[in-house]
């Protein structure tokens, strides 16, 4: 089988920078449709020590998904070896495809791979384009299904987007809402006879009760709740409690598949869902390895200031440590690294990956 590399990566980081303190005259409700008892303030302060989440970024007015997922893709192809007229497929990761503020119309025909392959003047008609609804662990599971069209022959070069305008599809009166932001992340995958790349990967869907603790649900806001419009709606007791054992679960398969240790591994870059969580998923995981190591020297964070931006987390965190622009973070030929996501369906997936 074919080796395959990660040969470009590329990022749209929205400039439209939204902090905590821009909710404090937020219309907060209770699932109950009743207001809180706390003041916003409080809201706030709690909010940001369980999250980390200090600001986020979203898109202006009239950027779309494709867009950003187009600005994402031509800075992936700069950065390559290639150009898109050698992509054998492109891949677009996704939940809500181009919508509008109010969350009633989703626009996903034609597909937002078709669209970025227009916008990129890619005239190659073997280039091959369709998206992905994965929940979060989108960018993930199209990393791995690109590493399996390669390996198998049929493909030579991918390229893999996440992007989201989850900003356009919150729930404004639904103190959750502060956890979603915008981004685009785009990495191209092709074929290598060289040491590194991909090593092995692990992952599951459970759809029993998991399957609601991420779903589309009407506004708390009574009034609001009587328009057709819905928003994302979340568990986070229960995504937090199942993340928590079956995440480093996952990522422990990954690494024995790969017949390495955790010790082997330089970096864990998971999907930034929620700081607190993320660090409980890798003192799980040391706990599993029966190890001690540094969470925060492990595990590169960008959540404080850029938000939950769903499918765009990693390669977009990819494409800063690629840069330099994580601070006490770095990447080196050589470093195993490990991938990995949680999110609706419930979906979890995890990658290891030697640079």
């Amino acid at each position: 089988m074919a080796g395959v590399i990660i040969d470009g990566v590329g990022s749209y980081i929205p400039t439209r920078i939204v902090k905590n303190e821009d909710f404090l005259n937020a219309d907060f409700y209770q699932e109950n449709g009743e207001p809180f008892p706390n003041s916003n303030e409080v809201i706030i302060q709690k909010f940001e020590k369980i999250t980390g989440i200090k600001e986020r970024r979203y898109v202006e007015p009239g950027q779309t998904t494709s867009d950003i997922a187009a600005i994402a893709a031509k800075n992936a192809i700069a950065n390559s070896s290639v150009t898109g007229e050698d992509l054998d497929y492109i891949i677009v990761a996704h939940n809500f495809g181009n919508l509008d503020k109010n969350g009633n119309r989703t626009d996903m025909m034609p597909s937002l791979a078709a669209r970025v392959k227009e916008q990129l003047a890619i005239t190659n008609p073997n280039t091959t384009c369709f998206d992905l609804i994965f929940g979060c662990p989108g960018w993930l599971q199209g990393a791995i299904q690109a590493t399996q069209m390669i390996r198998s022959g049929d493909a030579k070069a991918v390229m893999v987007i996440g992007a989201e305008t989850l900003s356009n599809i919150v729930d404004d009166h639904d103190r959750d809402s502060m956890i979603f932001a915008d981004g685009a992340g785009a990495t191209i995958f092709t074929a290598s006879n060289t040491p590194g790349g991909y090593i092995s990967q692990c992952s599951r869907t459970d759809a029993q009760e998991e399957l609601n603790y991420l779903a589309m649900g009407k506004s708390f806001k009574p009034d609001v709740a009587e328009s057709p419009s819905r928003f994302i709606k979340m568990k986070g007791r229960k995504i937090y409690e199942y993340a928590l054992v079956q995440v480093a679960s996952a990522i422990k398969c990954a690494i024995d598949k790969a017949g390495l240790g955790l010790d082997d591994i330089s970096k864990v870059l998971i999907h930034q869902a929620n700081a607190k969580m993320d660090e409980a998923i890798l003192l799980k995981l040391f706990k599993l390895y029966g190890v001690k190591r540094d969470a925060f020297e492990l595990m590169p964070m960008t959540i404080e200031w850029l938000g939950n931006s769903s499918v765009a987390t990693i390669p977009t965190m990819l494409d800063l440590l690629q840069q330099g622009k994580i601070e006490g973070h770095s990447l080196n030929k050589g470093d195993k690294v490990v991938f990995a996501s949680v999110g609706a369906g419930m979906h979890i997936n995890a990658m290891v990956y030697e640079m």
